[in-house]
């Protein structure tokens, strides 16, 4: 089992990363001397898929266990849905010495993250990422949300968890498109690091939709380490260097909610990743040849995606009540070349649509016909 340091100053933590690893689940609680009153909030299809793993770990516990399984939707990630957190924490007694235990993807993530930062002003907690894409990013970094009305993640926290536990073994029962998510951070991470990890995903990234275990321990390693040099330097996004993981999330943000979440945030990265392409390219921070080898990158995905008519329009307003924007102005992470990205950048409203018109017209259903 391998095992980061995310040190953060008053809220350092490991994150322990490896095959068959939630059987220590119990043993990581004790070592770290966390509360025994423990609050499960997970992915109803995790559990009808892993429910032996979840009732061993139940089983064997001396301690209070109470079971919470919620849909895992980005229309769930609610207030109403958190309110029944709420009120089940309350009827079942557990009050400040309680342990949330997450585990399921992002959006399960997000809810028990918030709901354990706000719960009787804050009780611990643990991430039991269980989706590629929480693995390589969600779960480590502190990031807790709901969406609220038709703004993504407009409401949350920074609340750091006591330990995260990453079982790649829980891979195995991803379905295809839920890879497919997890491979959209992992671009956006080549992009961000550069390099030989860049020249890795590009010519092995069917290891990663085959789910090669042994490539895969690397690759989720490696994204860890390079958010965790981030999220240490730049826990709240204050000195702005935090910002770079948001490359390609503004408008990935704004895609989901114009598909009213009918393609997953993982697909909407890669999509949105492709829009931030044409407008670095647009805006002559990205030269032609880079720009090609990256959307080359992006392409090899395309038959995957299928959006369908969009409405460049509704996307850029959506985009306006971005939660990084400011003064009524859109400001964009883009990239110079792999390794090297600029924050903060503005763009009229005339380069926005444009790019999302080219960003997104590759991944048109009409395209692959």
């Amino acid at each position: 089992m391998k095992k980061i340091e995310v040190k953060i100053p008053g809220s350092s933590y490991p994150v322990y990363i490896g095959n068959g690893v939630f059987l220590q689940l119990q043993k990581l609680i004790s070592k770290h001397a966390l509360y025994k009153n423990i609050f499960i909030i997970i992915d109803e299809n995790v559990f009808n898929l892993h429910s032996d793993k979840i009732d061993r770990f139940i089983s064997k516990s001396n301690s209070k266990i109470y079971l919470y399984s919620i849909n895992a939707t980005e229309l769930n990630k609610s207030s109403s849905q958190l309110s029944d957190i709420y009120s089940v924490l309350i009827e079942n007694g557990f009050g400040k010495d309680s342990l949330i235990v997450a585990i399921g993807g992002g959006i399960t993530g997000d809810i028990a993250g918030y709901a354990a930062s706000t719960f009787a002003r804050g009780v611990q907690i643990v991430h039991v990422p269980t989706t590629l894409l929480a693995m390589v990013d969600s779960s480590v970094g502190g990031k807790t949300g709901i969406n609220f009305e038709s703004t993504k993640n407009i409401i949350g926290t920074f609340y750091q968890p006591n330990f995260v536990l990453i079982d790649l073994d829980f891979l195995k029962t991803l379905p295809e498109e839920e890879v497919l998510c997890g491979l959209g951070e992992i671009l956006k991470y080549s992009f961000l690091i550069g390099g030989d990890f860049l020249e890795q995903i590009n010519k092995k990234y069917m290891k990663i939709l085959s789910l090669d275990t042994k490539f895969l321990l690397d690759v989720v390693e490696n994204c860890i380490s390079f958010k965790t040099g981030i999220v240490e330097k730049d826990e709240r996004e204050e000195s702005g260097l935090r910002k770079i993981l948001n490359l390609g999330h503004t408008f990935a943000h704004a895609i989901e909610i114009e598909r009213n979440h009918s393609i997953k945030h993982g697909q909407a990265v890669i999509t949105g990743l492709s829009c931030a392409l044409h407008l670095s390219n647009r805006l002559n921070i990205l030269n032609d040849t880079l720009y090609k080898e990256y959307l080359s990158m992006l392409l090899k995905t395309k038959n995957q995606i299928q959006l369908g008519l969009f409405y460049p329009m509704k996307i850029y307003e959506i985009m306006k009540r971005d939660k990084k924007s400011a003064n009524d102005k859109i400001r964009f992470v883009l990239i110079i070349e792999a390794g090297n990205v600029v924050i903060d950048i503005e763009a009229g409203m005339v380069d926005v649509m444009d790019s999302i018109n080219r960003g997104l017209h590759h991944f048109v259903a009409t395209e692959h016909k």
